[in-house]
């Protein structure tokens, strides 16, 4: 039985080494909204009134190590941005900030910048094209890419 078509992923909780260094990231340079605090080992953060989509918590403890590169575990998380503006306030943000991008891509079906949180943590930004515009092969089905993404021309449009 296939699962419901409306189910999404509702958010993403990351274990991170120190609390201040991970909110400083994600509510200062991304943007999200604290929505509530356990006391000194857990954050909750959110983007317009919805309870949490990101929980930051140190309860593996202050100062834990990022996993090993080269295990199992989370390859990365996604944001998705209702729009190409937003998207690109959002790059803008991060590079002035100066958040490294591990890299940028146009998939067809969207258009992602992925980097890396403090705690090694894969965050890919992106925004869906409107379904009209998903690349089709002959039979239908999707046809979806990895070519490179205009940056310039993606922050042109954040103003």
């Amino acid at each position: 039985m296939p699962i419901h078509p409306e189910t999404r992923i509702g958010h993403v909780h990351l274990t991170v080494g120190d609390l201040g260094r991970s909110l400083r990231f994600y509510r200062d340079v991304l943007g999200f909204e604290v929505t509530t605090r356990y006391g000194s080992n857990a954050v909750f953060l959110s983007a317009g009134g919805y309870h949490h989509h990101i929980g930051l918590n140190t309860w593996a403890g202050r100062g834990a190590p990022p996993p090993p590169t080269g295990t199992t575990g989370l390859y990365h998380f996604a944001i998705l941005y209702p729009d190409r503006k937003t998207l690109a306030a959002a790059v803008r943000r991060l590079l002035e900030a100066g958040v490294p991008l591990e890299g940028t891509a146009d998939h067809g079906v969207s258009e992602a910048i992925y980097l890396r949180d403090p705690d090694g943590n894969g965050v890919e930004l992106y925004r869906d094209r409107p379904q009209p515009e998903w690349p089709r092969a002959p039979d239908g089905t999707l046809a979806m890419h990895t070519k490179p993404l205009d940056l310039e021309k993606l922050l042109a449009e954040a103003g």
